[in-house]
């Protein structure tokens, strides 16, 4: 993989994925509490956040020791080395590393969306001990499905077929995040149809195609130029003759059913993290400030009943923000139970269906409650809290950023018309320009 600074020294651009990371002989242990085991590190990671935000770097160490400690492993069944650990288990750990820093759980997200993949397919009979020994050994995917420049449902990224039966791929894509830690892509491309390209269903179907990102083929920018979660290295990736062993291209209809709720999930989580994190800093921020104002309620601010309601409010909304992402997870640990079924049996369709609306929902609830918090945080505390050095503004637009995925909007619209009208939720959307003359789609 070539990784191309933008904007940043190179010292602060080198990934660690040239290699295979060492597995510390210090990693959880099966049957222990997984939040109380990860604590330690988190609180460690945690000390350098504001550090790497002011500085505007890349969170290169703390990926490295989350990949070593079994991170990205955690979904594995016990069965095959791995932690086994349950959806909402994962859940709670991904809150638990937001609150450490915004940016970790994020950095995450495409990866275990693969890692529920691999599951769905393992149940279904195809065996994935190649990418289970991979998880275990430290290795993650990263996401690379966006394109900036495509019309709406369609992929410039191409597929192409080899004299020697593997695949290149070829086409750039945007939003990559997690793919500048990653030593895979998890990559959304079609078949190239004018090659005549012959794929799992056929020439012109959308398919997954899993790409070794060391490769020379593959160049990582981080060029991600959003003013929150900086540290998601969400940039472009481009692919030249990237190579793609023919056993590693899917097609797309086969991935499991309930990839865009677990997509969401890992944002709310994302949300609730920073939701703590806004509730912590008020709470410390508060207990040492020594100025008061004389129109006060009290001498000290700690002691002042207008400042203490307003930090019960952003407790509050922290609160019921990891409520709120808990129920998620739990609705979408239902449809991870029924693996192994066909994806078309009504019993799978129907959770399906429930944990996509609960996901959109929570979403609606979710980011008006953390962006809330992370504005009031402000109003327990005087213009001192502004000052870049203390680095609170990062946790609203950290959330704002976060927010702006699949947006809210269109999310109370589309729980609405389920509500009202039975209207089935979309389980796979995209973006892109749309020409005059194309057909848009109702749903």
């Amino acid at each position: 993989m070539t990784l191309t600074p933008h904007r940043r020294s190179a010292a602060r651009t080198e990934a660690a994925t040239g290699s295979r990371p060492e597995v510390r002989p210090d990693r959880p242990a099966p049957g222990r509490d997984l939040g109380a085991q990860f604590a330690p590190l988190l609180a460690e990671l945690a000390e350098g956040a504001l550090r790497r935000e002011l500085d505007d770097e890349l969170p290169i160490e703390p990926v490295r020791r989350l990949k070593e400690a079994g991170f990205g492993a955690l979904r594995v069944p016990v069965a095959h080395g791995g932690r086994g650990a349950s959806i909402p288990e994962l859940t709670q750990l991904w809150i638990d590393g937001a609150a450490a820093d915004a940016t970790l759980t994020q950095v995450f997200r495409g990866h275990f969306a693969l890692v529920e993949d691999r599951l769905w397919q393992h149940a279904r009979g195809a065996d994935q001990q190649v990418w289970f020994t991979r998880f275990l050994a430290g290795q993650i995917a990263g996401n690379a499905w966006s394109e900036a420049g495509a019309t709406l449902g369609t992929s410039d990224t191409l597929l192409t077929r080899r004299a020697d039966g593997d695949y290149r791929l070829d086409g750039r894509k945007a939003y990559t995040t997690g793919t500048i830690y990653a030593e895979y892509a998890d990559v959304h491309a079609r078949l190239d149809q004018a090659g005549g390209s012959d794929g799992p269903s056929g020439a012109g179907e959308d398919v997954i195609a899993l790409v070794d990102t060391r490769q020379a083929g593959v160049n990582v920018l981080n060029d991600w130029d959003g003013f929150g979660q900086r540290g998601t290295g969400s940039g472009t990736t481009t692919f030249e003759g990237a190579h793609v062993p023919a056993v590693d291209v899917l097609p797309f209809a086969d991935r499991f059913p309930y990839q865009a709720a677990l997509y969401q999930l890992n944002l709310l989580a994302t949300l609730a993290g920073i939701g703590r994190a806004a509730r912590r800093d008020a709470v410390a921020h508060v207990q040492r400030r020594e100025r008061t104002y004389s129109h006060g309620n009290a001498p000290r601010v700690r002691d002042d009943a207008q400042i203490l309601a307003q930090v019960g409010q952003v407790a509050a909304a922290a609160f019921v923000a990891e409520a709120a992402t808990a129920r998620v997870a739990e609705s979408l640990q239902r449809v991870a139970d029924l693996a192994g079924r066909d994806p078309g049996d009504r019993e799978v369709r129907a959770a399906a269906e429930a944990a996509e609306i609960e996901a959109g929902t929570a979403q609606v609830a979710v980011t008006a409650q953390v962006l809330t918090a992370c504005t009031e945080l402000f109003d327990t505390l005087g213009a001192s809290a502004t000052a870049r050095s203390a680095g609170l503004d990062r946790h609203w637009r950290n959330a704002r950023t976060v927010a702006s995925h699949n947006p809210r909007l269109f999310k109370a619209r589309v729980v609405g018309d389920h509500l009202v009208n039975g209207a089935p939720p979309p389980y796979a959307w995209s973006i892109g320009a749309t020409r005059r003359d194309q057909e848009w789609p109702r749903r």
